[in-house]
């Protein structure tokens, strides 16, 4: 009878060890609402939700590219002449509102997309509307990949190179070295070819300009080998990150994406942390999947949003994945084709806030306890802190990496109130200081 009963309270906790993370992902999906934000006619808003401006048009660019320059020409006088300010959109990812000007034109870039590929230079000529994902699609079919692109595909080339984000591949600069040349409509209304023998000073001005001095049209980009990539990872105290990146990273050749992630839960809070990198292998490169589920991970991402379980859970989660999925085989492009929508917010009264803060190796662990008390202090809800490695950029004029640095990409959850824009403002002049 005895042995019967321990097995019987041994089972029963086991139920009650996987019942409580699922109920509280079932309860995170439960919670959530269908509505979604209407923004009203005349209105434009960016990824914030916060910047809900009125602008005089919205106007869609056509896919052709003769009809594109015509178009944006007539524009340009039409804005000329009733003293309108034009501003650029594509997937609007952008956040702060400088890139929306009220009362003013806004272009929707986004069906820009013309897309060729030169294999015997590695060339990708493409419209700046295209999104990350589009151009890798279109890569794959030839074995090609992105040299350089940030984390998620679902951006548009345009608005990459006018932020000049970065990427996660292994000890690269930002999207700026990989950009060969652009075209660009000036304020005069002349297309202008722009690179790094023609046109030098604008290059650098544009890449990184946030749309200030033309538009984006056609883009030539390098592009690199489809590789088949092995999945590897360490967990680490963070004192240690960068003898431990040096290590695993930076002196193996072998090594080509990589991104670190500090530990957010209150429980251990910045004390532990994770290097996760893929190496190149001699293997079948898997096929590029046009969809993947990611619903699941979304939801153990959003369950984590004002819960300290939730953190810890996810925490839990993602470290016992790394386990199963260490060795694992992907493709360079599936790794690269990861969709916003796997953080994706559903909930209308908060939204996602993204900063980040570029430091150099030689401050890296002081960083790090200088920021702990200040994040622990918030009545802000940290949800993510990713490391990514980022050289020297010696292209954009406005450049955020003067010098090899570590970017450190934080991700908040805000109510949209005042107090949590006041909280956020404190929270953001303290890290910045």
């Amino acid at each position: 009878m005895k042995k019967k009963h321990l097995w019987i309270i041994g089972l029963l906790t086991v139920i009650i060890f996987l019942s409580v993370p699922t109920f509280h992902i079932l309860k995170t999906k439960w919670t959530e609402s269908d509505k979604t934000q209407t923004i009203p006619n005349g209105y434009i808003n960016d990824a914030s939700q916060l910047n809900l401006t009125k602008v005089d048009t919205i106007i869609q660019v056509p896919n052709d590219k003769k009809e594109i320059e015509s178009q944006l020409k007539d524009i340009l006088k039409y804005a000329k002449e009733n003293n309108l300010k034009i501003s650029i959109a594509g997937a609007r990812h952008s956040m702060g509102g400088h890139t929306i000007y009220p009362n003013g034109i806004v272009l929707n870039m986004l069906p820009y997309k013309q897309i060729e590929i030169d294999t015997t230079n590695n060339i990708l000529t493409i419209g700046s509307g295209a999104l990350w994902e589009e151009a890798l699609k279109y890569l794959d079919k030839y074995g090609k990949s992105i040299a350089i692109m940030q984390a998620f595909s679902s951006f548009s080339i345009g608005g990459s190179i006018s932020v000049n984000g970065h990427g996660w591949q292994k000890d690269l600069p930002p999207i700026s070295a990989s950009v060969i040349s652009f075209t660009l409509l000036t304020q005069d209304g002349k297309i202008t070819n722009c690179s790094r023998q023609e046109n030098k000073e604008l290059f650098n001005l544009v890449i990184g300009g946030y749309g200030l001095f033309g538009v984006i049209l056609d883009v030539k980009l390098k592009v690199v080998e489809n590789i088949a990539l092995q999945y590897k990872y360490v967990r680490l105290s963070p004192n240690n990150y960068i003898s431990y990146y040096k290590k695993y990273v930076s002196d193996n050749p072998n090594v080509n994406l990589v991104f670190g992630r500090l530990r957010i839960s209150d429980k251990h809070f910045l004390e532990e942390a994770t290097i996760n990198f893929f190496e190149k292998v001699e293997a079948k490169i898997p096929v590029l999947q046009n969809e993947k589920s990611t619903e699941s991970q979304r939801l153990v991402f959003r369950g984590s949003v004002n819960s300290e379980y939730g953190k810890r859970l996810r925490w839990d989660l993602e470290s016992g994945m790394n386990k199963v999925s260490k060795n694992q085989i992907y493709s360079r492009n599936e790794l690269l084709n990861d969709h916003v929508s796997l953080i994706e917010n559903k909930d209308i009264s908060s939204t996602d806030l993204l900063q980040e803060y570029f430091i150099p190796e030689r401050n890296f662990t002081q960083y790090i306890n200088d920021i702990k008390p200040i994040l622990k202090k918030s009545k802000i809800d940290l949800l993510n802190i990713t490391i990514r490695g980022v050289k020297q950029d010696n292209d954009s004029y406005l450049n955020y990496a003067r010098e090899d640095v570590f970017g450190f990409v934080f991700l908040f959850n805000q109510k949209k109130t005042d107090e949590q824009e006041r909280e956020m403002k404190i929270l953001t002049n303290q890290l910045v200081d």
